[in-house]
């Protein structure tokens, strides 16, 4: 009523001539906007940092606790209880309580309360129960320490905030979106945030992560202690489950199978990635089978689910409490602190009030002891008031009460007055005694607790460890993630066509010339015969400049695609040579990578993926007195430099044509690769470990614990188990040993053999369920020492020291092996190998790979590389 008169007193609509005053509505909008937004931030979207619960939350485990009785309640009923004390409707506190049961901490459910895992919503309120858990009973309610308040409707009291002994809002998480401002405060693990606040205790310093129900696998190292800022990337766990097969058993935080096999849907649909279909047999754990094609690699179909789907995502945490009714902004360790100390705040109290009840008891106790034993009773006797029976009885214990901790008052006599008959004709001194002498040891105990309260505590969250914390072990595995580069994983799902003459490169020139396939992500690079140079991305139909030389498509940082060109420098000028990488650009930027001048050309031009260097005849016109008009060129002559190098003169004359003579070899050092064990990739950023050096043709060789042995091509888009156990560089001349234990025979077997077939994973040890692999080594003359078990009843042999090469002669790979020792072995441990001198191998022909940013100038320094110049003349 008030908002309509408010409006129809607004300007317009007031009538002619009248005396009332305006009444504008812009103030009151404001202040009820003011007002909404404080109520939403504190009624209803942030937990408080005293218990960790939004107002719903904390009327939710009231109601629970009024209902307690041991036994389940219908949670329809449990949300009616609750709605005495939450002014909202009952899907809202019907869905607040089943993400509380979700949890499964401070809960116990009974029925379908849906799954976090599928993204099945829980039955309805009338089909599922629920009640308090044993840890919800110990921690989270203490009725003596909590301070209450009216409900909204005056009829019921219900907490403030309730007493919780533990970091329950960390170990939950939180998620709300307010007017203004929201907070997303990540789930971490149970029994780490417990050892965290005992050493916050202790005065150690901790650090905690984040831990998620769905498990996966999650890097922390942008977390930022869950401030603003900070990001965490969570990805699915991918495995492979044979050839042509990938399982996904563990999914990120914040999506569910459901959500995750449409995201691999889609970007199937959209020719991000390749797959035949997808099988859900998740229940009670996930286990999502998606089937590839025939010659599609598993390891790189991995990578992309992790670029084009929810296999991987990012969360932003944002740390917001409210604390003294106001909205703070706080990093997780922060809240721990404040949380344990919290703590043993509430323990103090606790303990403060059980000495005072053990004080009042034993008090009583005392005075009752003294009332029987003395016959103090008999005293009243002849009184015929109620004020003579009182003051007989205080007249009768004085005598008696210089020992008591407090004096006597009358409530302690009227209280003595009510002791019936039938107790003091059965009352034992001997077991009064004992009773006080109990409530006395009480008292020092909790006293010694009060003393040494820090102590105390810590033995509490120890407890709260042992009681409840088995089961609870961290989900998420803590990993760091190598980035991975969408162009490099996408699948090229359409073809590149090049219009060389018209100077138009695209997908759609289906009657142009084919380059290659592609992506629709990709970058592609195009020379011409200008001279110039530009990368732009791909599109249906793009002009780049007429007379077309090359295209391709364009590959970032890259070192080891080396361009050999010969160009002329203007008209009539001279001819220059150079050899250029091309790792970084400006796309859409047109590059000159000629000397800048008007009507340069290029007379020969090739791109070569592995820096090979050709020769090339050079053929001269017919012009006065020359009289050399051909010779060769060999480019491994040339320098490699960045590609605004002006290059070395061929000649001053006149060109008529270059041809190839003869094509040439990689003048490129063989590559080096690092394997980084973190991420469980290779690299060539000089992360890890150095595997060596490597040629087009080298291969890795590696081997698991489960007995297979393969080589493989150095790919640094090759995923490694984790139970691998040897990766370096193959040697195809070093035999490899190894002992392994058959489960059949019983039986340790070595064996030396040589791999025979590259490419082909192979089984080193037999195929019984009980046999494995007990070592491998790749020393050239290995040396083992057999550790034996020592006979019932007899002396220990000695060890026995085995020379491997000696032992065995090198075998096939599928051998059986010889028997090592029929005496039962306790450890089998490798030596220090013999020496052996390994020969060396011929060293390449070795040209260094200058990178554009570090170009040497080879004659004076200056700071535009298009002017320097060998200046030495080919002819």
């Amino acid at each position: 009523m008030e908002e309509n008169e408010a409006l129809n007193n607004a300007p317009g609509n007031e009538e002619e001539g009248s005396d009332e005053a305006l009444t504008r509505v812009t103030g009151m909008y404001k202040d009820w906007f003011l007002d909404y937004a404080s109520y939403v931030i504190l009624e209803r979207a942030v937990p408080a940092i005293e218990d960790g619960f939004k107002p719903v939350q904390r009327r939710i485990m009231h109601a629970l606790k009024e209902l307690d009785d041991g036994r389940y309640n219908k949670v329809a009923n449990v949300v009616g209880h609750t709605m005495q004390y939450h002014p909202h409707g009952d899907a809202s506190i019907g869905d607040a309580m089943v993400q509380i049961g979700q949890k499964d901490l401070l809960i116990d459910t009974q029925g379908n309360w849906g799954n976090i895992l599928t993204g099945d919503g829980a039955a309805a309120s009338r089909y599922i129960e629920a009640r308090l858990s044993k840890f919800a009973l110990e921690v989270v309610f203490s009725p003596k320490i909590t301070d209450w308040q009216l409900s909204y409707d005056g009829r019921k009291k219900e907490p403030v905030n309730l007493p919780v002994k533990f970091p329950l809002l960390l170990a939950q998480g939180a998620e709300g979106i307010a007017v203004g401002l929201s907070t997303k405060i990540l789930p971490h693990n149970f029994n780490e945030l417990i050892d965290a606040s005992i050493n916050h205790l202790k005065g150690k310093k901790f650090t905690i992560f984040p831990d998620f129900p769905t498990a996966g696998i999650i890097d922390v190292t942008n977390y930022n202690d869950g401030l603003r800022g900070g990001k965490i990337r969570v990805r699915a766990k991918i495995e492979n489950f044979d050839k042509n097969t990938l399982v996904i058993r563990e999914i990120p935080y914040g999506t569910n199978t459901s959500s995750l096999i449409d995201s691999i849907l889609k970007a199937n649909d959209k020719g991000k990635i390749k797959i035949k279909k997808i099988e859900d047999n998740t229940a009670a754990e996930v286990e999502i089978l998606i089937h590839i094609p025939s010659g599609i690699s598993p390891d790189k179909t991995i990578d992309a689910l992790y670029a084009f789907t929810a296999c991987e995502s990012s969360i932003s945490p944002l740390g917001c409490i409210i604390e003294d009714n106001k909205p703070i902004f706080m990093g997780m360790t922060e809240m721990l602190k404040r949380s344990t100390d919290h703590t043993v705040e509430l323990l103090k109290a606790e303990l403060e009030i059980q000495l005072n009840e053990l004080e009042e008891q034993w008090h009583f106790a005392s005075l009752e002891r003294i009332f029987i034993e003395n016959r103090i009773y008999r005293d009243i006797e002849e009184e015929d008031t109620w004020e003579g029976v009182i003051a007989a009885i205080d007249k009768g214990l004085k005598p008696h009460t210089k020992h008591l901790k407090r004096a006597v008052t009358e409530e302690d006599i009227v209280r003595l007055t009510e002791i019936r008959i039938k107790r003091i004709s059965k009352f034992d001194i001997d077991k009064a005694k004992q009773q006080i002498e109990t409530l006395e040891d009480k008292i020092l105990e909790t006293k010694n607790y009060l003393n040494n309260l820090i102590d105390f505590a810590i033995d509490y969250f120890k407890g709260l460890k042992s009681k409840y914390g088995k089961g609870r072990e961290r989900k998420s595995e803590i990993r760091i993630f190598d980035d991975i580069e969408a162009t490099k994983v996408v699948i090229r799902n359409t073809k590149l066509y090049v219009n060389r003459d018209e100077g138009f490169v695209g997908t759609s020139l289906r009657k142009d010339e084919y380059v290659a396939d592609c992506s629709d992500i990709d970058d592609i690079i195009v020379f011409t015969k200008d001279g110039k140079m530009q990368v732009t991305k791909v599109d249906a139909k793009t002009f780049v400049g007429k007379n077309i030389m090359h295209v391709a498509i364009f590959k970032k940082r890259d070192k080891r695609t080396i361009y050999n060109m010969i160009y002329k420098d203007g008209r009539g000028g001279p001819s220059y040579i150079k050899r250029f990488n091309v790792t970084s650009i400006t796309r859409d930027k047109i590059y000159d990578l000629t000397n800048g001048k008007a009507s340069s050309e290029v007379l020969y031009f090739s791109a070569n993926p592995n820096g090979e260097a050709e020769v090339v005849t050079v053929h001269l016109r017919q012009s006065g007195s020359i009289k050399k008009l051909k010779w060769d060129i060999d480019f491994a002559d040339v320098l490699i430099k960045g590609r605004a190098s002006k290059g070395n003169i061929v000649t001053k004359y006149s060109v008529k044509r270059i041809e190839l003579k003869e094509k040439g070899l990689s003048t490129l050092k063989p590559r080096k690769i690092w394997f980084d064990d973190i991420v469980q990739r290779l690299n060539v950023d000089e992360r890890g470990d150095l595997l060596g050096e490597f040629k087009p043709d080298d291969m890795l060789l590696v081997v698991n614990q489960k007995g297979m042995v393969k080589t493989i091509l150095p790919d640094l888009n090759t995923r490694f188990d984790s139970d691998m156990i040897v990766l370096e560089k193959w040697n195809p001349n070093k035999p490899l040993s190894a002992i392994y234990y058959d489960g059949e025979k019983e039986r340790y077997y070595i064996k030396r053999f040589v791999i025979e077939t590259p490419g082909k994973e192979e089984l080193v040890i037999t195929e019984h369920p009980k046999s494995h692999l007990e070592l491998i080594s790749t020393d050239w003359r290995p040396v083992v020492e057999l550790d034996f078990v020592k006979p019932r009843g007899k002396e220990a042999k000695p060890n026995q020291i085995v020379d491997v090469e000696e032992f065995i002669s090198i075998k096939g790979i599928k051998a059986l092996g010889n028997q090592l020792t029929s005496l039962k072995v306790k450890n089998i441990n490798a030596l220090d190998p013999l020496p052996y001198e390994e020969p060396l191998p011929p060293s390449p022909k070795e040209i260094e790979v200058i990178d554009e940013e570090d170009v040497a100038i080879d004659k004076g320094s200056s700071d535009e590389p298009k002017n320097s110049s060998d200046q030495t003349t080919l002819f």
